[in-house]
Parts: C-alpha cells; sequence; structure tokens
C-alpha cells in the first residue's frame, strides 16, 4: 500500500482500507475497525504484519493483538485477524497463540491459498493463506513474461500486474454471534469465464 502516493490520502480516510497495526502509530490510516455486519452484529478487524522475512523492525505482531484484545469492548465478541506475513509457520504460530481468544486468523500475503483451513481446538478458525484476487495467468497476479525474463536473465524490471480473467479467493467462516467462536471454515475460489472477447 505505502508504494502508491495517492494511496496515501484514501489510507487516511477510508476506514474500510486498514495497514498494519504493528506500524509506528504515526503512520497514517488504522490497523483496527469495529465495523457493523449487515445482521446488526458488530465485527472487530485487526491487521497486524508478520515479522519473519519482512519487516523484523516492527513491533512484535503477537503483543500487538495481546493489546488491541485487552483495549476492545467486552461486548465485542467477533474479532478477525489478517495476519499478512511471509512465513507460513509465523502464521499458523498466530493461530495457536489466539486459539480461543479470536474468531478467525486468516493469513495473507503470498497470494497462493494454502489447503489447511481448519477450526483450532478453542474455536479460532484459521488459514494460513487465503490467496489472492487477481488475474490467474500469471504468477501470482503479475505479468507472466515479465516476471520470465526476471528469472531467466536476473535483470531487474519493473513488475506490472497481469490482464486477462481473474480469481477470487476467500473464506466463508460460520461464527457463532454470542460466543464468537467458528464452527467452521471452507476455502473458496472463484474464477471469471474466458469469453475470448477483448
Amino acid at each position: 500500500i505505502w508504494d502508491k502516493r495517492e494511496a496515501l490520502d484514501l489510507i487516511q480516510d477510508e476506514p474500510r482500507l486498514l495497514r498494519p497495526h504493528n506500524y509506528p502509530a504515526d503512520s497514517p490510516g488504522s490497523g483496527w475497525r469495529v465495523a457493523t455486519a449487515s445482521n446488526g452484529i458488530e465485527v472487530g478487524v485487526l491487521n497486524v504484519m508478520g515479522t519473519v522475512f519482512m519487516h523484523p523492525t516492527l513491533d512484535c505482531p503477537f503483543r500487538c493483538v495481546d493489546e488491541v484484545l485487552k483495549k476492545k469492548p467486552e461486548t465485542l465478541n467477533v474479532v478477525l485477524v489478517d495476519f499478512h506475513a511471509e512465513a507460513t509457520s509465523e502464521k499458523v504460530a498466530m493461530g495457536w497463540y489466539l486459539d480461543g481468544r479470536v474468531s478467525a486468523v486468516v493469513g495473507t500475503h503470498t497470494h497462493v491459498p494454502t489447503a489447511d483451513e481448519r477450526v483450532l481446538p478453542q474455536g479460532t478458525a484459521h488459514i494460513s493463506d487465503v490467496g489472492m484476487t487477481g488475474c490467474y495467468n500469471s504468477v501470482i497476479g503479475a505479468d507472466t513474461d515479465i516476471i520470465l525474463r526476471r528469472f531467466v536473465d536476473r535483470l531487474p524490471v519493473r513488475i506490472e500486474p497481469a490482464s486477462g480473467p481473474a480469481s477470487i479467493c476467500g473464506v466463508v467462516i460460520d461464527i457463532d454471534e454470542l460466543t464468537g467462536l467458528s464452527r467452521a471454515i471452507e476455502r473458496v475460489r472463484v474464477d471469471e469465464q474466458e469469453t475470448g472477447a477483448t
């Protein structure tokens, strides 16, 4: 998000757009929000970034989540954690760390959906990576020819998004509104049909 200058105003003005909560406190935007779902239930959404292979100087994501949970309203039962991290081990560890304390821990960042979705023993739904939304005839959303040149020629190239039919990945989570714990999690992927139209 920080790579696009125009995003700085958007992240400051659009409450639905979250940035990692464990960034410095004076960073634009927020990493925590309580929203009201269409059924009237309040849902807390928290975004934190991992530090393994990414940004080791950020605040500890585990402690950051602890601080948010200490301050959340007692009446807020449903809490979703978007854990933006590179290492699967760090994402799995976060799931176990928060088991029974949040509704779900959904990993993001690698663009490739993992097949490890499950409800942990204390009721937290977990998946290491939910996958991406973007062109599926690509290298994790980027133009295939450009990425292949980068790997083969070993020269720096400007990465461009791929164009073509898109795929959207996600999860459907069944959450008990009273306890905030999850009953089920299901991985989903919907592919846009190739029409041949230009």
